[in-house]
Formats: structure tokens, sequence, C-alpha cells
């Protein structure tokens, strides 16, 4: 014998129902004995509850409601019969007249008591069953309507009543032994004594089949829904769950009570009782295999089977001095919440026994308060124990599986997650057995630790990244088609999903979470309708609070700059080429720094010196090794390191070559940023901080390149207009330099807590003489590398080089946080 169940959502339209009766046509067709349970259709039940309400008010538009659940189950009755239609919908109206004077009745005492509305609800089923017997019986299978209430009985507890197992399972037994064709029941519905109707509380379907089978000694208990069975985590909230094959009644159990709704702990108990194995499966996928649920465990199998949460929970703490040492403390707490009916679910306390956390829902915490207060009055006011404090506004996430115990550093893997998401633990409760490991959160950090957590469990061979762009000009397009071109590879080869979600330029913004295509980003910015506002910008990104977000700052802008701190105190790693942050004052410097580390994420600007040259990593490693950092000495300008390197060899005007630096997208848009040694100087500051040095801008001498006219000229136009004058200028510098065999380099230099930079002619004996093209080469003398310095060399401008220097930092950044 099989006990079959089909859920609302199985049975709310004519097709499901008909597709429903194909599936045990072909059960009947196999010579399976079964017996097979349904619930109202999708809806009803609310459809009831709201007529009844509507009714106890004294509002007469309960009836209108009233009327389309008549019309919706004879609409079902119309497209599933034939001939019989007329004869059956008379049954059926007959019903319905019983539920309309049932209504009225409310209506006249504006009152429906919970014994009222288990009767109201009562109908759902009924209907559904009494319908789906008839289409079954015209398909062919020999089959008969059973009204669940006469065969389980309960207490007089209505909306949540309590089954007499002992009377209802020799009914059950002795009507089925009487009764051999297949019975079509009604879940959920029940009676007391008296033949009052009841019902058997949320999940109630599913409890009739467990109930039945656990009585008729089934083989088997099939509960058949939308989904493919129990996934690993609430879809809605992880879109990466799937289905999970087997799990043990304790593991169903633990997923059950964290929201799992596709299964109900009271449905489990009398399955387990007997050992009746139970399947999961969907309606609308019959073939695939499900879920099975059973005493058997395997061993081998994965530590934690799943990850679920319970949202909207108020966390209540009871601590004081007096607490230590003294028993009955928890007795007194916990028996005064239960003289209360607080249900609590979940409960903590260190060893120190200094403190106790409860959680409860959050209309019962106020009186959770008030009970415990009072309770504990007398010690309260010696001091001996603080007042209750409360914390609203959170969730409960868990791990769960039996394996955990047989498995070393699954919390260790479990805190990492969260911690490497910028997600705080707020308490956490864990039994010996192992079973479960729970972690209060902020509410807001749910579906981010559920995410966090399930990609740390069960794709860790596959990680999400979630890229925020700000800036798609030249650096910015070509980083987003680098990351395209480099998707496919990422994802084979290092299993790194990276999703870019948001991007903005100065007038538009777009993000859609679920990853923009990139093949279309342009047309999908400048036709979004969204005006770029930053602050708009990095409220939704934080309020989006995806795991594993990398902000990129391809900008120059000190507005974006400015909101920095605000992002990684929002626990969002970032990777910028901008140097504004990290080269104004030295205190922000620091500040953004301790926020990084505080957070637990990454601030990234290697980018910030040497383009895609590994030059502060370098350094930091020289430094972290213990080396004796000497000089440092560079051409730290890709820009101008292709003005003078073209200058120095080329038989062409100054002013030329700078126009072709500015076109080619080497220069800032203001050349004389680069010119003037601005950009160098902010490079030479930043490697100064890494190095140790609290350097300011103040601090950096600089030799001028450009005579004081071209600094000082009102614009970018009138400083192009104003430099062919000066071409001789320039000249007769280079030639100067070419007389005694030299070449001008822009260099900057490091020294002891000295810096500067300026033009210089050097020989061929100098590292920097050989440069060509827009080639940066940095040269670091140190202790260890004191005769042969260390050198690095490579392009140093361009927005190839530049964007996958940033490109590097997101997957290293990847790599931090899987």
């Amino acid at each position: 014998m099989k006990v079959l169940k089909f859920g609302g959502s199985s049975v709310g339209t004519p097709e499901r129902i008909e597709h429903i009766v194909q599936i045990l046509k072909s059960y009947y067709a196999n010579g399976d004995a079964f017996a097979v349970v349904f619930s109202a259709f999708g809806g009803v039940t609310n459809q009831l509850i709201e007529m009844a309400e509507l009714a106890a008010r004294g509002d007469d538009s309960y009836l209108q409601v009233f009327e389309v659940f008549c019309d919706r189950h004879q609409s079902v009755v119309n497209h599933l019969f034939d001939d019989n239609a007329v004869e059956f919908s008379k049954s059926l109206q007959e019903n319905h007249e019983v539920l309309k004077n049932l209504l009225y009745g409310i209506y006249l005492v504006r009152e429906a008591s919970s014994r009222t509305m288990d009767y109201v609800l009562s109908f759902g089923e009924r209907n559904s069953a009494f319908i789906i017997t008839r289409v079954m019986q015209q398909a062919g299978i020999p089959c008969s309507y059973l009204d669940a209430r006469k065969i389980i009985k309960t207490d007089k507890q209505f909306g949540n009543a309590k089954v007499d197992f002992t009377k209802t399972y020799k009914k059950v037994q002795s009507y089925f032994t009487e009764h051999p064709e297949v019975q079509v029941v009604t879940g959920f519905i029940a009676s007391a004594k008296g033949g009052l109707t009841s019902t058997l509380g949320r999940g109630g379907s599913d409890y009739t089949a467990s109930i039945l089978a656990h009585g008729l000694n089934a083989e088997q208990i099939e509960i058949w829904t939308d989904v493919d069975g129990v996934l690993t985590a609430d879809p809605r909230k992880v879109t990466e769950s799937f289905t999970i094959p087997t799990m043990t009644y304790g593991e169903a159990m633990e997923m059950s009570h964290f929201g799992a709704k596709v299964i109900y702990p009271p449905t489990l108990q009398p399955a387990l009782q007997k050992n009746i194995p139970l399947y999961i499966k969907n309606t609308f996928n019959p073939d695939f295999e499900g879920t099975l649920v059973s005493a058997e465990s395997d061993p081998q199998g994965a530590a934690v089977k799943g990850i679920s949460s319970i949202d909207q929970i108020s966390l209540l703490t009871v601590s004081g001095g007096g607490m230590f040492g003294v028993p009955g403390i928890a007795g007194r707490l916990f028996s005064a919440l239960a003289n209360a009916n607080v249900n609590i679910i979940l409960i903590t306390q260190g060893s120190s026994e200094h403190s106790i956390s409860f959680a409860v829902q959050p209309m019962v915490a106020e009186l959770s308060k008030e009970v415990v207060d009072e309770e504990f009055a007398y010690e309260i006011e010696r001091g001996a124990i603080q007042g209750v404090k409360v914390e609203n506004d959170l969730a409960v996430v868990a791990i769960i599986g039996e394996n955990m115990r047989l498995r070393p550093g699954i919390s260790g893997r479990m805190f990492e997650a969260l911690g490497k998401n910028g997600i705080n633990a707020v308490a956490i409760a864990q039994g010996s057995s192992e079973l479960n490991i729970s972690v209060v959160v902020d509410g807001e950090n749910e579906t981010k630790a559920l995410n966090a957590l399930h990609e740390a469990f069960f794709l860790a061979d596959k990680q999400q990244l979630h890229v925020y762009m700000v800036g798609v000009g030249l650096i910015g397009s070509t980083l987003i088609q680098q990351i395209q071109q480099q998707y496919a590879y990422l994802y084979d080869h290092q299993r790194m999903d990276v999703r870019v979600v948001g991007l903005a330029n100065s007038r538009k913004m777009h993000i859609d979470t679920n990853g923009i295509d990139l093949a279309n980003w342009k047309e999908s910015l400048v036709g979004s309708d969204r005006e770029m506002s930053m602050p708009a910008f990095i409220a939704e990104m934080k309020k989006a609070n995806l795991n594993n977000t990398i902000f990129i700052d391809n900008t120059a802008s000190d507005k974006v700059a400015s909101f920095y701190e605000t992002i990684l105190d929002g626990s969002i790693s970032i990777s910028t080429p901008n140097k504004i942050a990290t080269s104004s004052s030295y205190l922000m410097y620091q500040r953004l720094k301790r926020i990084a580390e505080k957070r637990g994420v990454q601030f990234m600007y290697e980018t910030n010196v040497g383009a895609g040259l590994p030059v502060i990593n370098s350094l930091n490693d020289l430094i972290h090794s213990g080396d004796q950092l000497h000089r440092i000495e560079g051409v730290l300008s890709g820009s101008l390191s292709f003005i003078f390197n073209t200058f120095s060899i080329e038989d062409r005007t100054f002013s030329e070559i700078v126009l072709e630096a500015q076109a080619k997208g080497y220069t800032e848009p203001d050349p004389r940023i680069d010119l003037n040694g601005f950009d160098v100087r902010r490079k030479l500051i930043i490697l100064a901080r890494e190095a140790g040095l609290a350097l300011e801008e103040e601090h950096v001498v600089i030799n001028p390149v450009l005579p004081e006219a071209l600094r000082n000229a009102e614009s970018v136009e009138a400083f192009f207009e104003l430099l062919p004058s000066f071409n001789e200028h320039f000249e007769s510098i280079k030639k100067s330099a070419l007389s005694e065999g030299k070449v001008l380099r822009m260099i900057a230099l490091l020294e002891g807590e000295q810096a500067s930079l300026g033009l210089q002619a050097v020989d061929s004996d100098h590292p920097f003489y050989s440069l060509s093209g827009s080639d940066n080469m940095i040269v670091f003398y140190t202790e260890r590398y004191h005769e042969r310095p260390l050198v690095i060399r490579g392009p140093g401008a361009g927005a190839e080089v530049t964007a996958a220097g940033v490109f590097a930092e997101i997957i290293r950044i990847g790599n931090y946080l899987s």
C-alpha cells in the first residue's frame, strides 16, 4: 500500500487535475494498491478564511467572495465532467448552500470561533476530494470518496487539534479493510468528540497522509507538490539551490523547522515510528526522483544537507553577575515563558553562565520581556540581573546535516564564509549532536548569509562574484570587454562566475542583480531611465546585499572616492585605478585601510602606481618578508614615459608628441596634471605610504617641467594653443642632453623620508636609459637588493593594461572570498 498526497498547487486548475488523474491511472494500471489524499484547490483556503472574517465583521461583501468560491468549483466541474455534470452540480450546490447558511450565521452573531472556522475550512478539502473522486471514476479508476472526519479522531483544540492515535489507527484499519477500492481522502480535516469538525493545523494534509500510512503499515508515502523535492535552500533566496536526493528523518525535521515548506514536522512522526520512507515529488515533473526521506543515512555523503532560515525573529538576553553558579535560573526563565505560552525558537548560553539568550517571534517579544522582568523582579531590583535586552529585526540561519559531527572544520567554514562577507553572528547555537548549527544575524543579511553558506558548502567548485562598476570610459569599457572575453575560461577553469550587476557613467546608471548582459551593456545603460546618483547607486548596492560584492571605480573623480569609506564599511571590497583616495591625506589613507581590515574586505589599488605592473604587491612582499628599503627610483608615469621617450628619439616637436599622447588616452584629460608632475607625485606618495612613511603632498619636492606660462594657462584649450610657442624651449633641453649622450626621463625618487621628482638626463649606464614607448620602470634598492636592485618594467599607461590590472584584482578578491 502506498499513500499519495497532492497539494493545493497540484490541483489548482482543471488541467492540473487531469494531469494528476493520468498519474493515478498509471499507478492503478501498474497494480499498485494506494490511497490518495487531496488538499483544497490552490487559494481556496484563503478564500474561506476571508469570507468568514468578513462575515464576522458584519461586512456583507463576504457574499461576493462566496460567489467567486462557488464559481471556481462549478467551472472545474463544467470543464471536467461529461453528461453527469448537471447531476453532480446539484450535489455540489447543496454543499455550498450549507456553507452559505453557516456564513450567514457568522454574519448574524458577528463571531467566527476556532470551532466554527474549522467547519468553514473543511469545505475546501471536501469539495476538492469530492470532485476529484468523480473525475477518477470517470477515468476508470474504481474509487470512493472518504471524508477523513470518519476515521481521524482528535481532541477539541480547534485550529490545531491533537490526534487520538489509538482510536484513529483502529478506525483507519477497520475502514480500509471493509472498503478495498481506492480511497480518495480529504486532507487537513478530522473530527472531535460529538462529530465536531476539527483541523490538523499547518501542513495538515501531509499529516493526514502520514497518519493513514502508519495505520495501514504502508510501504511508502508520496507527497506530491510543485517543486522537485526538498531543496538545499529556499530557491526564492538562493537561485543556485538544487534538490537533495536523500535525507534522514532528523535532517528533514530540522529543515522543516527552519521553514522548508514542502514538509512539516508533524508529518514525519507517524512515518518515523513505522520507518515508512517518504518521497517528495513534483506533480509537474513526475519522472524526476525527488527527495527520499528515510531512516537510512550515508556516512560518506555530504556533511551539510541543507541551509535554511527563519526570518523576523527577536532575540532576548537575560544577563548579570548574579546568574553565575545559581541553580534554577534557566528553569525559572523557561517555566515563566512556557506559562505564558511563548514558543522559543532558539536558546544559547555561554559556559560563563553570565547570560542566556533566546529567540522568539516578534509578536511575543514584548510579552516575553514583561514575563521575564516579572519573574526576576527581585534580582533586577538588587542589580544581580540586568533588565531584559531585546533585539529586533533579526533572522536565524542554520546549516543542517547528520554528517557534520563526522567532519572537522564545518563550523570554521561556516563562520569564515559569513565573516568574509561582512556578516556578524549575533548569537550562535549548536547541540552536541551537531545536526544543526544555527546563527542569529541581522535580518537584512539573511539572504546574503544563505547565499554565502550555500556557496561555501555546495558550490565550493564554483563562486559567484557580483561586480558594481562606476566609470565606463576607456578603462571601464575595456574591462567589461575583458570580463566578457574571459568569462567562459574563468567559469570552466577557476569555477568563478563573474557577474557585472551594476554599471554607471556620469549620466545614467543601470542595475540588474541577476547580471547585466555584457554583449548589450551599452544599450542597457544608455536606455536606462535612471539618472546617475552616487548616493542612490551605493544605497541600491548595499540594499541588494549580495554576497561576494566588489565595487570598481574606473573614474578620476574625488566625489566617487569620497564614498569609499561607506562602501568598505558596508563589507564590500574595492578595486580602483583612481588615485585620489590613497594619495589624499595620510589620515584618510589610514582610515580606509583600517575599515577594510575591520570589515574583513579587500581594498586594492595596485593600478594606482603601475597600471598592470605588480609594483605595490612587490613592495609589500619585500617589507613583509623583513627586507629594509633604502631607495626607490622610478619612471612612474606611462604618459610622461611615452612623451619623453618619443621626444628623445624622434624628430618631432614637443607639442605634437603631447597631442598624440592625449589622443592615445595616455594622459589625463588635462595633460598638465601629468607634465606638472601631479600624477607622479600621487604615485610616489602612495609608494611612500606603503613603505610606512606618513608622507603628505607638501612633502614632495617637484622640479617643474613646464614653464610658468604653460602651468598657469587658463584652460586646457589655452594650454594647447600656447604649447607650440615653447617647442624651442624643449628642443634646447633635448639637444643639451643628446650632446652628452643622454636621454630625458621624468624620475621620481624616494630616499629615506625625502621625496622628489623632476626631469633628468640619464646616460647609457642608467636603468632608465633603455626605456621605450609608454614603459614604466621602478627600481628598488634594499638591504637584500643593494648591489643589483630589483627592477620592475612594463607598460605603465593605456586602457588595456590598466583594465587588466583591475581584472586581476577582481580575481584576487574572488580567491580571497572563496
